[in-house]
């Protein structure tokens, strides 16, 4: 990223991203370390489907960009981080607000380092819960990321 972002300043630019306002997303809470963003998000006439619950790709937006920026901050400029695959299972009607809770731990970012910095493409996966307001499931999320080391990281350059 090309900011140096504070958790809240870049949790008030989330929350005025046009798509995320235009669904109705809210960014409740960065962590200080970056480990983890809260969303929430109301059913509203702007995210309504023609059946009347959340519409799916609102539920989906909520959560898509989260898990690559916590690890693209956690990682540090050396590594490149991209979203690879998602798969999203709709469990049940979204009929009032519903709230997802990406975390990505120190063990799996040094999991993810460590392999990295071994030269290898690393395929990171998570689940991620959207729950209603009663902590039932409306959908889970299953994403896959892609990292590397850049190719034209200090470190990188250091072993050649």
């Amino acid at each position: 990223m090309d900011h140096d972002w504070t958790p809240e300043e870049l949790r008030q630019a989330m929350n005025a991203y046009p798509p995320y306002v235009g669904a109705g997303v809210e960014v409740t809470h960065i962590a200080d370390d970056w480990s983890e963003i809260r969303v929430r998000m109301p059913l509203t006439e702007r995210n309504r489907n023609l059946v009347g619950t959340h519409f799916g790709g609102s539920l989906y937006a909520m959560v898509d960009p989260h898990l690559m920026t916590l690890l693209t901050l956690r990682l540090g400029p050396e590594y490149l981080v991209w979203d690879r695959a998602a798969c999203i299972d709709f469990l049940r009607p979204g009929t009032a607000t519903v709230h997802a809770t990406m975390r990505v731990s120190d063990e799996e970012v040094e999991s993810i380092r460590a392999a990295a910095d071994a030269g290898e493409k690393v395929l990171p996966e998570w689940t991620l819960e959207i729950v209603d307001e009663q902590a039932e499931r409306v959908a889970t999320v299953r994403k896959t990321l892609y990292v590397r080391r850049r190719a034209d990281s200090p470190a990188q350059r250091s072993t050649e």
